[in-house]
């Protein structure tokens, strides 16, 4: 199952304008469950006095969470790094559009050869780590590029099929995984091997987030790869399913989870 074909087909109708794309985003961060586990993290680090002076999001991607980021911090430099050229461009030209050139702006970046040194306070990674190899490489790069104190936050899939794969030889859901997932002793390792100390993993989606994933992504998901005519229902689609899936998010959320298919790491340099 790959989802840039559904991404480039709902850009196409999102990025028309710069008002239906900031719909986008918004949408995006009601149903997306890491979006709510971001924001969660955010919060939290914002009640102990955090705040950053330069962020940089490494797989930016679409833009989402440097808009979010660009909104809640706007004294803030936020850089988006990223190693597709095309969205690289296409970002900075919707920033631009908006009036945030100002102190946002986008970059190519390949993080397994990132070069910065002390530039950033916040380092924000949001399901990138599942699609790199060499990802020993990539967390030391990060840790390079963070001021003394500065911090690291990652959404990643976990190894309690995170990346829908539940049993041994069975394909993934989402076949630009390059592993299943990790391990909280997996993942801890290699932060402390890469120069990371204070290192804080959760795990998310639990059993509620789960459900609503399965409710809100998969099967949408599913049904649009096997025929694009599910795009027209997808608005009725939603406006039933929507409120189950906000009240199973904001229980995952709030809950403590034993496992899940989800990762929520923070750590310092």
């Amino acid at each position: 199952m790959k989802y840039d074909p559904i991404k480039q087909s709902l850009g196409k109708i999102f990025n028309k304008t710069p008002f239906l794309r900031i719909v986008f985003y918004r949408l995006l961060d009601l149903l997306l469950l890491r979006s709510w586990h971001i924001r969660h993290e955010l919060r939290m680090l914002g009640k102990n006095g955090f705040m950053p002076d330069h962020i940089a999001d490494a797989g930016s991607g679409f833009g989402q969470y440097v808009y979010y980021l660009s909104k809640k911090y706007p004294s803030s430099k936020i850089t988006g790094l990223d190693i597709k050229q095309d969205q690289v461009d296409d970002c900075n030209t919707f920033f631009a559009s908006i009036g945030r050139q100002e102190n946002v702006s986008f970059e190519y970046a390949d993080l397994t050869a990132l070069n910065a040194r002390e530039v950033y306070d916040l380092i924000l990674s949001v399901d990138v780590m599942e699609h790199i190899e060499d990802d020993r490489t990539v967390f030391k790069h990060l840790c390079n590029g963070l001021k003394p104190g500065g911090i690291l936050l990652i959404s990643t899939p976990s190894d309690q099929g995170g990346s829908d794969v539940h049993h041994e030889h069975e394909e993934s859901f989402i076949d630009e995984h390059v592993r299943e997932g990790y391990g909280i002793g997996d993942i801890e390792e290699k932060l402390r091997d890469a120069g990371f100390s204070n290192i804080h993993i959760r795990y998310s989606y639990g059993k509620p987030g789960n459900r609503s994933w399965k409710l809100s992504m998969k099967y949408p998901i599913l049904l649009v790869s096997a025929s694009k005519l599910f795009l027209v229902l997808l608005p009725l689609y939603y406006l039933v399913i929507y409120p189950v899936c906000f009240v199973l998010n904001l229980l995952d959320v709030r809950q403590e989870h034993a496992t899940g298919t989800g990762l929520i790491v923070r750590c310092k340099k």
